[in-house]
């Protein structure tokens, strides 16, 4: 696997969502694949081990799965949730929801609260994070 990092406190990493690695992987030519392709190589980018479950899981070929496991393998990993990070994701998904804000999946919240409580950049192209930008001080690319 690529690079473990416990508490990775790093000036500047991106991490990528799995909304922009599917994109990325498919071929999709989106705004955020074209940011993924200036990043590589010449910013840190980190994938923790929601994201590449999620990425990963949905390949049908095994040469499709080998390749993108192997290219993922190259970024920095961290482990994404712990005790704390699953109190404070509770913690913000229940401020959202008394502001009317719903979540539609508490993956994305473990992800945002991830990137907000280490500081980390996330690139997405998923609309549940725009909600925790605006409410939550998560920081996007």
């Amino acid at each position: 696997m690529g690079r473990r990092v416990r508490g990775y406190a790093a000036r500047h990493v991106i991490v990528v969502d799995s909304s922009v690695w599917i994109d990325y992987f498919n071929g999709t030519e989106t705004r955020e694949t074209n940011r993924l392709d200036t990043f590589l190589g010449h910013e840190p980018i980190m994938i923790g081990d929601l994201i590449l479950t999620e990425v990963l899981q949905g390949f049908r070929r095994d040469s499709d799965y080998q390749t993108a496991k192997t290219a993922l393998e190259t970024l920095i990993f961290a482990p994404m949730i712990g005790h704390d990070i699953a109190i404070a994701s509770a913690e913000n998904y229940r401020s959202l929801r008394a502001k009317g804000l719903t979540v539609r999946k508490t993956i994305d919240v473990l992800i945002a609260t991830f990137c907000i409580e280490n500081t980390h950049q996330l690139l997405h192209s998923d609309r549940d994070f725009d909600i925790m930008e605006k409410h939550l001080g998560l920081i996007t690319v």
